[in-house]
Formats: C-alpha cells, sequence, structure tokens
C-alpha cells in the first residue's frame, strides 16, 4: 500500500478551511493568469512555468470546463469576479463554438476564434450540457437552459447506437459517420468508450439537477443501465475503457483514475434520481469501484497511480493532477457509503499527497504530473485538457462531503 506520508493532525474544520482555501487559489489563479484580453475569451495554452502561448488554438473542452467551474464555484462561494469569469466563457462559447447551422459544439478554434475544426465529438457535446447546466442555475436565464436542451436532443437523436445500444463516439460536423472516432491520439479507434458516457452521465445528471425533467431522467436511467451491463466489468470491478459496436471490450489496460472517479459520478447520478431502489443497486457497485482503486492502484507515497497497461502486464508510473483529485472525492464518497476508515484515511494521504507534490507552490495550479524530486519539463498548467475542472471540483465536493459526513462534529 505504499510509505505513508507524515501528515499533519488536521481537525475536520480545518480539512473544510484547507479545502475552501485551496478552492479559492484555483479560482484566483485562473482568474489572474487566463485571460485573452487580445482575441477574447481565454488563452488556449500555458506552460509549466506560466508562459502564455499566444497563438494556441482554443479547444471546446478547456472552454466548457471553464464555463462549468466558475459558474459552480460562484454559486458556491458568491464570488461575484468567478460571476465574471463564467459569463466571459459563456458568451464566448455562444458566439465561436456554438454551431448555429447544424447544432452542437465545435471542437476546436484557432487563437483567433476561427473554427479550425468542426467536428461533432459526443464528448464535447456533454461538456457543453453540463457547462451550460452550471450557467443556467447561476444565472436562470431561459435561453441558456434551451442551449443546453438543445444539445441534449440533439446527442439523443444523432449519437445513439439505435441496433447495440450506448452512445457512438464522434460524427461530422453535419453530424454524419467518421472512420476515425478518436477523443485524442492516444485513445482507441473505437465506436464506444467508457470516457464518452461518462461524462454523458455526469451532464445529463447537472441538467436534470438544473431542471429536473422525465426524459432527462430516463436518459440518465439508461445511462446507468449501459454501465450496470457493459461497462463496468463485474468480475474484477474495473471500467471497460473501450468497445466495439457488439459491447466486445477491447481495452488496452485499466484506469484507476476512472474507476474512482466512476464511482463518486455514478453515485451523484442516483442520488439525483431520489429513488431508493436505485440507491441500493448501484450502492454495492460504487463501493466496489472505490474499493478496487484502493487495493491495487495505489502507488509507494499513497497516491493513485495512472492504469495498468496490459501488454506490459504493468503498472503505468505516473501521477497525474486529475487522478488525484477524483481519488480524494472517490475515497470521501465511499467514506460516507461504507463508514470504513480505510476510504477515510485513503482520502487524507490523497490530500496530503497533493500539497506536498501536485500543486505548484512557486507558479500556482497543479502541475499535469507530479513528477517528486524530478523537474517539470513538458508539463503543462493549462491546455484542451488542462482545467479547473478536475481540482477545483475535488474542492467544492470534498467540502460538501466533509460537511455531510462530520457535519459540526468533531
Amino acid at each position: 500500500m505504499g510509505v505513508p506520508l507524515k501528515k499533519n493532525k488536521l481537525n475536520y474544520s480545518d480539512l473544510n478551511n484547507a479545502f475552501e482555501s485551496e478552492l479559492h487559489a484555483i479560482a484566483d489563479w485562473w482568474v489572474d493568469n487566463t485571460v485573452d484580453e487580445i482575441h477574447g475569451g481565454f488563452v488556449g495554452e500555458m506552460s509549466v512555468d506560466n508562459k502564455v502561448n499566444a497563438t494556441a488554438d482554443k479547444g471546446i473542452i478547456l472552454n466548457t470546463r471553464i464555463l462549468w467551474f466558475f459558474s459552480e464555484a460562484a454559486l458556491f462561494t458568491g464570488n461575484k469576479r468567478y460571476a465574471q469569469m463564467a459569463e466571459r466563457a459563456y458568451y464566448y462559447i455562444v458566439d465561436h463554438f456554438l454551431d448555429t447551422e447544424h447544432g452542437g459544439v465545435f471542437w476546436a478554434l484557432d487563437y483567433r476564434g476561427n473554427v479550425v475544426n468542426n467536428r461533432k465529438q459526443v464528448y464535447a457535446q456533454a461538456f457543453a450540457i453540463y457547462g451550460l447546466s452550471a450557467y443556467y442555475r447561476l444565472t436562470k436565464q431561459a435561453d441558456v437552459l434551451a442551449q443546453a436542451h438543445a444539445i441534449f436532443e440533439l446527442t439523443e437523436a444523432n449519437a445513439q447506437d439505435e441496433n447495440h445500444q450506448g452512445y457512438l463516439e464522434a460524427f461530422s460536423n453535419t453530424w454524419g459517420r467518421l472512420d476515425d472516432m478518436r477523443l485524442s491520439e492516444k485513445d482507441l479507434n473505437s465506436p464506444k468508450s467508457m470516457n464518452t458516457h461518462l461524462h454523458i452521465l455526469e451532464a445529463y445528471t447537472a441538467l436534470h439537477i438544473a431542471a429536473p425533467s422525465p426524459k432527462v431522467s430516463a436518459a440518465i436511467k439508461h445511462c446507468l443501465e449501459l454501465f450496470d451491463r457493459y461497462i463496468i466489468n463485474k468480475a474484477n470491478w474495473h471500467l471497460r475503457m473501450f468497445q466495439d459496436m457488439d459491447w466486445e471490450d477491447v481495452s488496452a489496460s485499466y484506469s484507476y483514475g476512472h474507476d474512482i472517479e466512476c464511482s463518486w459520478l455514478m453515485w451523484e447520478a442516483v442520488e439525483s434520481l431520489e429513488s431508493e431502489e436505485l440507491h441500493a443497486h448501484y450502492k454495492p457497485a460504487v463501493i466496489a469501484l472505490a474499493e478496487t482503486c484502493l487495493e491495487q492502484g495505489i502507488g509507494r507515497y499513497n497516491e493513485v497511480l495512472d492504469a495498468y497497461n496490459f501488454e506490459t502486464q504493468t503498472l503505468v508510473d505516473e501521477r497525474v493532477w486529475w487522478v488525484q483529485a477524483e481519488a480524494l472525492v472517490g475515497f470521501l464518497n465511499a467514506y460516507h457509503l461504507a463508514g470504513e476508515q480505510r476510504y477515510l484515511d485513503a482520502a487524507l494521504n490523497v490530500w496530503e499527497f497533493i500539497n506536498s507534490y501536485q500543486k505548484d507552490s512557486v507558479g500556482g495550479e497543479w502541475h499535469w504530473l507530479s513528477r517528486l524530486d524530478l523537474p517539470h519539463t513538458g508539463d503543462c498548467k493549462m491546455g484542451p485538457w488542462k482545467a479547473p475542472y478536475h481540482n477545483g471540483r475535488a474542492m467544492m465536493e470534498s467540502i460538501k462531503l466533509v460537511q455531510r459526513i462530520f457535519g459540526n462534529n468533531e
């Protein structure tokens, strides 16, 4: 299980205050460093030493995650600067990423805001719904909710596999089929993935929380059933990462970060439906996914490692910022559900690791990879995949969980 780090003795009000402080540190870093004053919106990329790449493309995932984070942070804290950042993100997305002809959102723009990749990645449509749902909760603007519902309807109409169920990965600008469906260069070119289904579930849950409707509720239940039937491998309690059209597993690895992230996002979806039957059915799976991560994915500093590679039959010895963020929430959630001390210990160990190695105490924000005592070369602070979504969300969710678990009792 690794060698424990020396942990300061925190009481739970101290822990709550630590999460709140880090939430503001993350948010304030993004407010102070990422606005594109020349071309609008936000810059597309920033290096590990906080140097802006002024001509980097601007990706939809970065921008929708910024929209989601600052909408939620403004709701959570009441901070007006965060609300202004959410507003900036919203109008940039509507003005530049939203496809007014064919619907949905484009994948990427150049630094001036011109479309350079117009494909309709279903993962991206999910994050657009996610961000818009949060912004609607912040503003209560009817047109924002209408935009979220329009992308939901497009996704339901165009992305589903009518023969074998589930959602396909990607489409052309006009929602036609593509030969290359990959989300990124490191992903397999398979028609279905766990990752896209997870973020559809996440987005639909956010939409349902923002504005409950029978159709969205039914879509959440359907997505949960896909995880239950096809995506969770109940022989080992890992997620099947990639599937073919018939749901045959073609994965090349286990992903500990996704296992633990899925555990708490599934539970969030179940809770949003307020069904005792669903609670009873999915709770064991939620805990089992967290348990597998704890038993198999812990590194020598009690952090969570990235993955297990099938070809080499070895652990991928990397410590990625988003994995630590999701592990913090996932283990706290498992403790909340199961009440077993080892989950709380795991969460506190991950938090200690984040403070010791993941956070950049000099330049702010978190490193992409924690390299322990090695230089952070080839890293980035901000980019197409690096946003305040994972770590910022982890702080808000951890605060909520600490309050639910412990209340005012020490």
